[in-house]
């Protein structure tokens, strides 16, 4: 019964969804249940302890008045759950055990591991406060205030190490990934399960994500942290490119550098040379930041190895903040693009079953992140030109080529649809027409287009510009997200060996007709940035910032968290009269 009424409890609070510490948890039912009252629950008489918790927490009734409606991003402040979880007790402590409060105070020190900053949690003054109450005889209010501060200290601990600090929506306005995947009523039914029975421990460990990705990059922060501890790695004197066949004190540099990284045994280290292990290091370097594996140290790859190392620590830390975001959203069957990284892969079970190369958005078009459902494919599209395209891109062209249109198969349409001649359209300040490039291999989208409703026009696409996936950067599109082989996303979406196979598209594709197919199962996809990679040698590498997402996302990291502080000798003289 008191694990039924716990869950009951909870249920209600998350009918609100859920804030801590600027973390949301958005719940997008738009049915809600009314909150039951709770101002007529009291503390258990006899205790005077939970009489003072009462105390504490009953002008917080106030504030949470019954909710009727349910709008999609309202959101609850953590004390909400304090006060819920203090109610379904009757108000009674709950860190009467002492082992428990050490397990909370090893937990919270050790959330540096998880690239979280463990002074948020005023760990300290908890300490303090323990050992005082340890030397003394606190009064009933002291002890309620420090069991609600350690509550109110472990729930937000555990809350961050689950879904992150920083809140994404409060980054990015259109942040639309939801819970769907992880109820988060279950994390807390789990946290408070773990500290009834006293493993607080456990509660931690299991609070951050298991996936093999994240556990990588916990470990990669703890080596990078090492490496600065020992005064960092070397640095490489900027200045001319390094290349085959040289020596001297900068390609010792170079190789002393290399070595620091675990790209060149350390016993060769001490050379000056640049010989062949010295070419595969370089290229092995250069293959997993993303830049051309030529074997020459350059400008950018010198650039890149000059890196300080904290500057490596913070941008693991950034990603294991968009790993508790988003790795709970990824089971089952999905389509996940990694915008920074120029790829695509699609899932099923949680194991990748295909992968490919894509070009996203320039920096001045970003492609935007986001999660939708890819619903049908489009065999042999037409083109429409978007409206930023005809002004800043196709106009131009026009202008400065009168066969530009018919070079390219485009015609221009009026409002009702009509083809106009293009030689009795002023150019110079064309109104109410709209631009179409016919269907065929040339088109700009290709032969297929993947599509996903959107706000924002976006989709997956074939493309006529495949020479660009050779390039190391392709962030080369105005938004939308070329794929390097669409037909075999197309195939393996439909997932109908018989009716889909590969010769029932190029069937489809053959008649030559624009025509939509929906897809039999609606399959999930997310846009997603991420600026380092796990190598299967357990390496991060790390991947340019594109779009510049990072910094934001550190800052919001580095602010330090609101919990209120702990004063006992003022709770001292708060007591209940």
């Amino acid at each position: 019964m008191r694990q039924l009424s716990r869950l009951f409890v909870i249920s209600h609070v998350f009918f609100m969804g859920f804030l801590i510490s600027g973390t949301a948890f958005a719940e997008t039912s738009p049915i809600v249940e009314e909150t039951p009252s709770i101002s007529m629950i009291e503390a258990i008489p006899d205790d005077n302890v939970a009489q003072e918790i009462h105390s504490v927490l009953e002008p917080m009734i106030s504030a949470f008045p019954p909710l009727q409606t349910r709008p999609r991003h309202q959101r609850i402040d953590v004390n909400r759950v304090v006060l819920d979880f203090y109610t379904h007790r009757q108000f009674r402590a709950a860190w009467t055990n002492p082992d428990d409060v050490t397990q909370l105070l090893k937990s919270l020190n050790d959330t540096q591991v998880d690239g979280l900053e463990p002074t948020d949690f005023r760990g300290d003054d908890l300490a303090m406060a323990q050992a005082s109450m340890q030397n003394t005889s606190p009064t009933p209010a002291q002890q309620a205030a420090f069991d609600l501060a350690a509550t109110r200290t472990y729930l937000t601990a555990l809350l961050q190490l689950r879904r992150g600090k920083v809140d994404p929506a409060r980054l990015d306005m259109h942040w639309n990934f939801d819970i769907t995947g992880a109820d988060p009523r279950d994390d807390v039914e789990n946290f408070f399960t773990a500290l009834d029975t006293h493993d607080v421990a456990r509660a931690f460990a299991q609070a951050p994500p298991q996936e093999a990705v994240y556990v990588g990059l916990r470990q990669a922060l703890a080596q990078l942290r090492a490496i600065r501890d020992r005064g960092g790695w070397p640095k490489v004197a900027a200045g001319e490119s390094l290349k085959p066949g040289m020596d001297g004190p900068a390609v010792a540099q170079l190789r002393a550098r290399l070595a620091a990284g675990g790209y060149l045994d350390s016993k060769h280290s001490k050379n000056n040379d640049y010989d062949d292990a010295v070419i595969a290091a370089v290229k092995k370097y250069q293959t997993e930041q993303y830049l051309g594996a030529d074997g020459v140290a350059g400008a950018t790859t010198l650039a890149a190895l000059n890196v300080p190392v904290q500057a490596r620590i913070d941008q693991v830390r950034v990603n294991m903040e968009r790993a508790r975001w988003l790795l709970y959203k990824l089971q089952g069957t999905f389509v996940i693009v990694d915008i920074a990284g120029y790829k695509v892969a699609l899932y099923r079970d949680g194991l990748p079953v295909w992968r490919s190369r894509v070009q996203v958005g320039k920096p001045f078009r970003s492609t935007p992140i986001f999660q939708a459902e890819i619903t049908y494919v489009t065999f042999n599209p037409t083109w429409t030109v978007p409206p930023t395209i005809l002004k800043e891109d196709v106009l131009p062209k026009i202008l400065s080529n009168p066969n530009y249109l018919s070079a390219n198969r485009i015609r221009p349409l009026d409002r009702e649809g009509n083809v106009l001649d293009p030689s009795t359209i002023d150019w110079s300040n064309p109104r109410g027409i709209t631009l179409r490039q016919d269907a065929g291999p040339e088109n700009s989208l290709g032969q297929v287009v993947i599509r996903f409703p959107n706000d924002y026009a976006i989709y997956l696409h074939d493309t006529p510009h495949r020479d660009l996936f050779a390039k190391n950067v392709r962030a080369t599109s105005s938004g939308c997200i070329r794929v390097e082989n669409p037909l075999q996303l197309v195939e393996l979406l439909f997932n109908d060996p018989v009716r889909w196979n590969s010769a029932g598209i190029q069937k489809q594709l053959a008649n030559g007709k624009t025509e939509n197919i929906r897809l039999p199962v609606k399959v999930p996809v997310l846009l997603a940035y991420w600026t380092v990679d796990m190598g299967n040698n357990g390496r991060v590498a790390f991947k340019p910032d594109v779009y510049g997402y990072d910094d934001p996302v550190l800052k919001a990291l580095n602010l330090p968290a609101k919990l209120p502080a702990l004063d006992l000798q003022a709770a001292a003289g708060q007591g209940r009269p």
